[in-house]
């Protein structure tokens, strides 16, 4: 495995990974554009791991550290590269990120259809935890969608502190 290459990505990778996307990772996000892959690595410039061999994207990983939490997404391998230890190289390289940066425990983003995933995941130490389940909300108007677009906002006003995002504090008191 000596040829493959696990860096991070960059800016001029997106295109790249999101075609990669789509052809080897199950499941898509309303955050796989290229402004949601443009704000991961506008935000956490190193979470966005890729595995390469001879100069040719053959795996990804998110590794995301809130400061708190680590959370692994989108480890995908290439259906010609898979069982070739691809994966496992991407899981220890998002490994090494989160104990650098302090992380004590991972939870891994995986689709309940996908068993290939729930196979690797278990290979790498990994295991299932039936008492959590995700409650997602899209949110209305993100930057880039409809309403707004690069550079140009919709006249919403941004919320001053916390408190204020979450409806406590009335602006201006």
């Amino acid at each position: 495995m000596s040829d493959l290459l696990i860096r991070r990505a960059s800016p001029s990778d997106i295109d790249a990974v999101l075609l990669f996307w789509r052809e080897a990772a199950k499941g898509v996000s309303v955050s796989d554009d290229h402004d949601g892959v443009a704000g991961l690595l506008s935000r956490d410039p190193e979470a966005l791991l890729l595995a390469e061999r001879d100069g040719v994207l053959v795996g990804t990983v998110i590794a995301g550290f809130d400061g708190w939490r680590c959370h692994a997404y989108r480890l995908a391998v290439h259906p010609a590269h898979r069982r070739q230890g691809i994966a496992t190289a991407l899981t220890e390289a998002a490994e090494r990120r989160f104990t650098a940066l302090g992380g004590r425990r991972v939870d891994a983003m995986v689709l309940e259809a996908n068993d290939g995933a729930h196979h690797a995941w278990t290979a790498a130490g990994y295991h299932r935890e039936d008492h959590w389940r995700r409650w997602v909300k899209p949110l209305e108007n993100p930057p880039g969608s409809l309403g707004e677009t690069a550079g140009e906002p919709t006249g919403r006003r941004v919320p001053e502190s916390a408190g204020e995002a979450a409806g406590r504090v009335n602006p201006g008191s």
